[in-house]
C-alpha cells in the first residue's frame, strides 16, 4: 500500500515532470564503457588476428625409396643365413641358401639395401613364396631419414608443401628430448589402400594399422639436419644422445596456415 500511495503521488506531482530522467548512474557508465571496449577489442582481433591450426597423424620413419619383403623364390630348406639384422650391402649379395633337392640354391635381392628384419633361419623348410627378409631400399644418393605420415584424406587436402611439421618420436620422449623438426616435401595425388602401404614399407601389420581409420594420403617430411647427436633439429638444443633408426614409429603435427577468427563466423 505504501509503494502505491508514493506512485501516485509522483503522478499527481506536475512540478517533476519537466525533470530530467536518470537512465544509468555514473558507475553503471564504467561497466558500458569497459564491455564496449571489450567488444571494441574483440572485433579487431577477430579482423586481424589469426589462430593456428595443425593436423595430427600417424607415421614412420624411413627412407625415400621404402622397404620391400623378400619371398622364397623355391620350396626347401635354408642351409645359409649370411647377414644379420641392421647388416648394410650392396646389390647381387648372397643373403641365403636353400637346399632344394640335390641342388644349392642362393637367394639374392634385385636391389642392395638394409635388413631391418631377418625372418628365415637355418634349417627352415620354406615353402615358395615363405617371406624370408624385410628389406629397406637405400639409394646412395638418398640424404637421410624421412617421416612417411599416413593423414586422414579429409584432412591431407588443407596440407602444402614446404608446411613446418613437429614429430613425437616413439624412441625419444618428448617430455625430455623434445619433438623432431622437418617440413613437408611432397603430398600423394591419391589415397592409399593397405596393400599399397604394405608394399611400401614391407609390412602387412603397419599396412593394416594405418588404414584403420580409411584409405589416407601419403606425406612425406624431410628432416631438418643440424649439429646434435642424431644429425637432426629438435625442439630442444641436443636432442636424444643416440641416433633415432628408421623404422621408429613418430606422430607427425604439420602446421597450417593461420585462420582469422572472423572466418570462423563467415564459413
Amino acid at each position: 500500500m505504501q509503494f502505491r500511495k508514493n506512485a501516485l503521488k509522483k503522478l499527481n506531482s506536475l512540478d517533476e515532470l519537466d525533470a530530467p530522467a536518470q537512465l544509468a548512474r555514473p558507475h553503471h557508465w564504467i561497466v558500458l564503457v569497459v564491455v564496449g571496449l571489450v567488444v571494441l577489442g574483440g572485433a579487431v582481433w577477430a579482423t586481424l588476428g589469426a589462430l593456428p591450426r595443425s593436423v595430427s597423424a600417424a607415421g614412420i620413419l624411413t627412407h625415400q625409396e621404402g622397404s620391400f619383403t623378400l619371398q622364397s623364390p623355391v620350396a626347401g630348406q635354408v642351409t645359409g643365413v649370411f647377414v644379420n639384422q641392421g647388416n648394410t650391402f650392396p646389390q647381387d649379395t648372397a643373403l641365403l641358401t636353400v637346399q632344394v633337392g640335390n641342388r644349392t640354391e642362393v637367394i639374392k635381392p634385385v636391389t642392395g639395401g638394409r635388413v631391418t628384419a631377418m625372418l628365415a633361419k637355418v634349417g627352415q623348410v620354406i615353402t615358395t613364396g615363405t617371406e624370408l627378409a624385410v628389406i629397406e631400399r637405400i639409394d646412395e644418393q638418398t640424404e637421410g631419414l624421412v617421416a612417411v605420415l599416413y593423414v586422414p584424406a579429409g584432412e591431407a587436402g588443407l596440407i602444402r608443401k614446404d608446411s613446418a611439421v613437429d614429430l613425437a618420436v616413439q624412441s625419444a620422449p618428448s617430455q625430455e628430448y623434445g619433438v623432431l623438426r622437418g617440413k613437408v616435401l611432397n603430398i600423394s595425388q591419391f589415397a592409399e589402400s593397405r596393400q599399397q602401404i604394405t608394399d611400401f614399407l614391407g609390412d602387412a601389420q603397419l599396412g593394416e594399422r594405418f588404414t584403420a581409420q580409411g584409405q589416407p594420403l601419403k606425406v612425406v617430411v624431410k628432416l631438418l639436419t643440424a649439429g646434435t647427436p642424431s644429425g637432426y633439429e629438435w625442439s630442444t638444443k641436443a636432442g636424444p644422445p643416440y641416433n633415432v633408426d628408421s623404422r621408429t614409429l613418430v606422430t607427425g603435427s604439420v602446421h597450417l596456415a593461420p585462420i582469422k577468427p572472423v572466418d570462423w563466423v563467415v564459413q
